[in-house]
C-alpha cells in the first residue's frame, strides 16, 4: 500500500494528491456549516447594532460569498503540498519574461479570491444598508429611507472602484497602479472634463439631500413635468408623472431648474371669472355678487378673505371675478369643492334673471 502511495505522478507522490484532494473535498462538503458557523460569530459581535434584524437575514446574506471564499482558501492552501510539474509549466505567451502556466493558475486563484472577498464587503454594505432601512421605515419621513439606498449604492461604487484597482494590481503589477494613482493628478482635470454633467449630477445629489427642496412622494413640477417622486438616485430623480409615465431628470436640473413643490402646499387657490351679458341689469349683478359672497362664506372649505367683485366691463360683456383660498389639497376633494361652487353659481345667475354673454361665432 506505502508502495502504491508512494509512486510518483507528474513529480508528487499519490500520497499527496490524495491529501489535497481529501482536504478540498473535506471543505466542500462541510463549507455550508463553516460558513454558517462564521456568519453567525459575525452576528453576534454586530447583533446590538441590528436588534430588528434576525440571524437569519444576516446569515443568508454572507452564506454564498463566505462559502466561495472558504473553497478558494482550500485550494490555496492545499495546492502549496503540491509541486508544480516542469513539464506543465510551459511559456504561455512571451514578454520582456516568460509567462507560464504555473503563472497564470497563479493568477487565476488570486483574481477569484480577490473578488470573493469583494462580494463579501459588497454584501456587508447591503446588511448594514438593511439595518438602516428598518430604523428608517420607523419614522414617517421618506427621505431617510432614500438617503439609505443612496449612500448603499455609493459606498458600493467605491468598493467597485477598489476592485478594479486590486484586479489591475494582480493583473498588471503594483507599478501601474502607482502609475494611475499619480496620474490621477496630471489628468483629473481631463477627467473631470469628461465627466462634467455627471459630477454636476452627483453634486446636484448632495444638494438634494442636504437642502431637501423635495422628498421621496412629493408631488413636484419641473419644466413641463408634474408628478410624484419615486427615487433620488446618485445622477438623476425618477418621477411617475400624471400620466403613469416614468420621467428620468437629471439631478443637476432638478437643482437648477425652479422647482415647484406641490405637497409643501398649504392652501390652494382658485380663480373664476364669470362673463355676464352686457344688458345685464346692475341691480341683477348686485343681487349675483352678494349672493354669491353669502354663500362662500357658509362654506367651512372656503378661507376667510375671499374675493367676490364686479371686475371689468367691456360693451358686449360683464365680467365678474371670484378668488378664494382652500386647505383642501387632495385632488378629489378640491375638484368636489370647485364643482360645487360652479353649479351654485349657475343657480344664482339663474336666479336673478343672468345670463352668460354669447360668444360671437367667428
Amino acid at each position: 500500500m506505502n508502495e502504491f502511495l508512494n509512486q510518483q505522478f507528474f513529480e508528487n507522490s499519490i500520497r499527496n494528491y490524495l491529501i489535497v484532494a481529501g482536504i478540498i473535498l473535506f471543505v466542500v462538503l462541510i463549507r455550508r456549516y463553516l460558513s454558517k458557523s462564521l456568519a453567525a460569530g459575525l452576528y453576534k459581535l454586530i447583533r446590538h447594532w441590528s436588534p430588528a434584524i434576525g440571524q437569519k437575514e444576516f446569515v443568508e446574506l454572507l452564506l454564498k460569498p463566505i462559502e466561495y471564499f472558504l473553497v478558494m482558501v482550500a485550494v490555496i492552501m492545499a495546492s502549496n503540498h503540491l509541486v508544480f510539474p516542469e513539464a506543465l509549466n510551459i511559456v504561455v505567451f512571451n514578454r520582456a519574461e516568460p509567462f507560464t502556466l504555473k503563472m497564470l493558475l497563479a493568477l487565476v486563484l488570486k483574481i477569484v479570491l480577490s473578488m470573493t472577498f469583494i462580494m463579501i464587503l459588497l454584501r456587508l454594505i447591503d446588511f448594514f444598508a438593511l439595518i438602516l432601512e428598518k430604523k428608517a421605515g420607523l419614522t414617517h419621513d421618506k427621505t431617510d429611507d432614500q438617503f439609505v439606498i443612496f449612500f448603499r449604492d455609493f459606498f458600493k461604487a467605491i468598493v467597485y472602484i477598489i476592485g478594479a484597482m486590486i484586479l489591475i494590481n494582480i493583473l498588471f503589477g503594483k507599478e501601474l497602479v502607482d502609475k494611475l494613482v499619480a496620474g490621477l493628478g496630471i489628468g483629473a482635470a481631463a477627467l473631470a472634463l469628461a465627466a462634467k454633467e455627471s459630477i454636476e449630477n452627483l453634486i446636484g445629489s448632495f444638494i438634494i439631500f442636504s437642502d431637501k427642496p423635495f422628498r421621496v412622494g412629493d408631488s413636484v413640477k419641473v419644466d413641463n413635468f408634474q408628478g410624484t417622486v419615486e427615487k433620488i438616485g446618485l445622477r438623476s430623480t425618477r418621477i411617475r408623472t400624471l400620466e403613469k409615465t416614468f420621467v428620468t431628470v437629471p439631478n443637476k436640473k432638478m437643482v437648477d431648474s425652479v422647482l415647484d413643490n406641490l405637497s409643501l402646499r398649504t392652501q390652494q387657490r382658485v380663480a373664476m371669472k364669470l362673463e355676464l351679458a352686457g344688458d345685464t341689469p346692475p341691480a341683477a349683478v348686485l343681487a349675483v355678487v352678494k349672493d354669491l359672497q353669502a354663500f362662500l362664506k357658509a362654506q367651512p372649505d372656503v378661507e376667510p378673505g375671499f374675493n367676490v367683485n364686479l371686475h371689468d366691463f367691456g360693451k358686449d360683456s360683464i365680467l365678474l371675478q371670484l378668488i378664494y383660498m382652500t386647505n383642501i389639497l387632495d385632488g378629489t376633494p378640491y375638484l368636489e369643492l370647485r364643482e360645487r361652487v360652479n353649479l351654485e353659481a349657475l343657480r344664482i345667475l339663474e336666479k336673478h334673471g343672468a345670463r352668460l354673454a354669447m360668444k360671437e361665432s367667428a
